[in-house]
């Protein structure tokens, strides 16, 4: 029997009463409720845990497949930590107050989850016999995107979806369509000495002064490739540094995190190579995070009716924009045939990871109303 297709207003309250705070995730909970949402509707799902209670969802209706490719929607629903700060309102209960839907996950992204989940059962009729629709509803993306990762890898999962023709990113941007989004390359660079005692540091090898000059000449570092149109130049930052275990003693570890943010085209290979030729043979480097750029021009066909839908629902004609925060796309878009993708989601980019974040009413139900849209054109594109 189908079950009633839900308000996507209550599913986000809904959505935000479950505790997903990441670590621990705790998403199958979510991800088991949703599951039964879908396959009311008709669409065929599968659970897929990467650890203990760290379900990711995908789900798919219609042909999906190489001669009638998916509309895929994505997005996560692990949330941040509340903070140390005290919240207005209590944080799991989605208490909605002058227009304002609070509570954690309300922004990022609890609220673009349910748009395109209720968009998605409003069109299954539509797009059963159609190119369909896919959806990919992940665990851990704010802790690297182990989630969206862990799928991509999982070669019956991407089998099971088929190839996606176009990809929305429902993550927080006011209803706006941004164009892509920065790459995170993470690296841990250590260096090795030799111990000894601090009165007698010339029987040692200090590992920290090896990384020191490290750290300076990476201060001095610029990459050779050219800056992005819309995204820029990479940025480097050293982020952490320690080292030794005592005042009295020379160190013989020592080792500093960086964090690069790179541009849509940037290799980072490429970039490991030139870290490597420039730092020397006494610094090692270890990858932490490796995830990619994403960038789709608004010439593409596709993205040009995107701008075409946000711009009846916004009452504005968008801007071209991209951001620096990177998305779950960076893992997935490959896997699913490396479709054009916009990032657009009802949320306010502003207040996420913030205390006392909402997301507009009124943004949950139009974009609701965008995402079905876009199903509803991609059906007969």
């Amino acid at each position: 029997m189908t079950k009633a297709i839900p308000n996507s207003v209550e599913l986000t309250q809904e959505l935000i009463r479950f505790n997903t705070i990441n670590p621990p995730g705790n998403e199958d909970q979510v991800c088991e409720y949703l599951a039964m949402l879908l396959e009311s509707a008709g669409y065929e799902c599968r659970k897929v845990e990467f650890a203990p209670r760290r379900m990711s969802l995908v789900a798919k209706i219609g042909a999906c497949s190489v001669a009638k490719p998916s509309i895929c929607f994505t997005g996560h629903v692990d949330v941040v930590p509340l903070g140390a700060r005290s919240w207005k309102h209590e944080p799991f209960t989605g208490v909605i107050e002058d227009g304002k839907l609070f509570g954690r996950g309300s922004s990022d992204m609890k609220s673009g989850v349910a748009a395109f989940v209720v968009a998605a059962m409003q069109m299954a009729e539509a797009a059963k016999d159609a190119g369909g629709v896919s959806l990919i509803i992940t665990a851990g993306e704010e802790t690297g995107c182990e989630g969206a990762f862990h799928l991509a890898a999982n070669q019956e999962i991407v089998e099971f979806l088929g190839p996606a023709g176009c990809l929305v990113v429902a993550e927080p941007t006011a209803n706006e369509p941004l164009l892509g989004h920065k790459g995170a390359y993470w690296i841990k660079a250590s260096t090795e000495g030799v111990t000894a005692h601090g009165s007698m540091p010339e029987r040692g090898d200090n590992a920290f002064y090896k990384l020191a000059k490290a750290a300076l000449t990476l201060e001095k570092f610029t990459f050779d490739t050219q800056p992005h149109e819309l995204m820029g130049q990479g940025t480097l930052n050293v982020g952490t540094a320690k080292s030794g275990i005592n005042i009295n003693s020379v160190p013989d570890a020592a080792e500093m995190t960086i964090d690069i943010r790179t541009v849509a085209g940037q290799s980072h290979s490429h970039i490991y190579g030139c870290l490597c030729k420039s730092l020397g043979p006494a610094v090692r480097l270890d990858t932490i995070i490796d995830i990619a750029g994403v960038f789709t021009p608004a010439s593409d066909p596709w993205m040009e009716k995107v701008f075409n839908f946000c711009e009846k629902v916004n009452g504005m004609r968008p801007i071209e924009k991209t951001v620096s925060y990177f998305t779950d796309a960076s893992a997935l878009k490959v896997a699913i045939g490396n479709p054009p993708t916009v990032i657009l989601g009802p949320g306010q980019p502003e207040m996420a990871h913030q205390t006392d974040e909402f997301c507009y009413v009124d943004k949950i139900t139009a974009a609701t109303e965008l995402f079905s849209n876009l199903i509803a054109d991609w059906q007969v594109g």
